[in-house]
């Protein structure tokens, strides 16, 4: 149970005093807590996510006037995915305050990417109901923003579609795979390590929380090595 203890505690990690704490003990609380009552964190989620786009939108926006829609639509969505909210939870600490069912709890729940990357955004929906878009905004460029190197673009094209337009103006149209070579940790929490391979020559390796996470730093960690021969 969330005592007014935790909540102060919460409180100082993220930087914002709630006028109402209802807002954040419903941000805190997983479906799994209150099964079929709806007072879970979903549809916070859901506005969380918006705010959080808004923001990383108008930030790319204002920051490079020449970008394109379609570049700034592929770096935000760099920013805002699964992986990147997932760091800024872990970095909070966020897990340990987390209203779960006994279940989830036991089973990692507090340390499931997913689980933590959503009441994240609930998080942030707390702050936009509680004080409005201000502080939102002040919390989204502490903990999201702030870990980017935003004096250049996040990136012009994906790892994937750099690596495959190299390879293709070398060698005239062979194309890169990726194939899985492990797995690492409990279920809640899986590492997965890939690999980019040209013709049975492995390119580049990478890991991460999703194939996806993954095979993307695969190409990039390619890309690092192929760019500087």
């Amino acid at each position: 149970m969330l005592t007014k203890e935790h909540l102060h505690e919460l409180e100082q990690r993220i930087g914002y005093a709630f006028s109402e704490h209802a807002y954040l003990r419903r941000a805190l609380t997983h479906s799994s807590f209150v099964p079929g009552e709806g007072n879970d964190n979903e549809r916070m989620e859901f506005l969380g996510d918006a705010v959080l786009e808004l923001c990383v939108s108008e930030e790319l926006f204002f920051r490079f006037p020449d970008m394109q829609e379609g570049m700034m639509t592929k770096n935000r969505a760099s920013i805002v995915c699964e992986d990147a909210l997932f760091r800024a939870a872990k970095e909070i600490g966020l897990g340990a305050f987390l209203l779960l069912g006994r279940g989830e709890d036991t089973s990692g729940g507090r340390e499931k990417p997913s689980i933590l990357s959503d009441a994240f955004e609930a998080v942030i929906a707390a702050i936009f109901l509680d004080g409005g878009l201000t502080p939102a905004k002040a919390f989204i460029h502490r903990f999201v923003l702030s870990q980017l190197d935003l004096s250049k673009p996040i990136y012009e094209k994906d790892h994937k579609t750099r690596l495959q337009e190299l390879i293709h103006a070398k060698t005239h149209g062979m194309q890169v795979s990726y194939r899985l070579i492990g797995e690492s940790g409990p279920d809640h929490s899986k590492e997965f390590t890939m690999q980019a391979v040209l013709n049975d020559t492995v390119l580049g390796t990478g890991t991460g929380h999703s194939k996806q996470s993954a095979g993307q730093a695969a190409a990039a960690d390619a890309l690092s090595r192929l760019e500087t021969k």
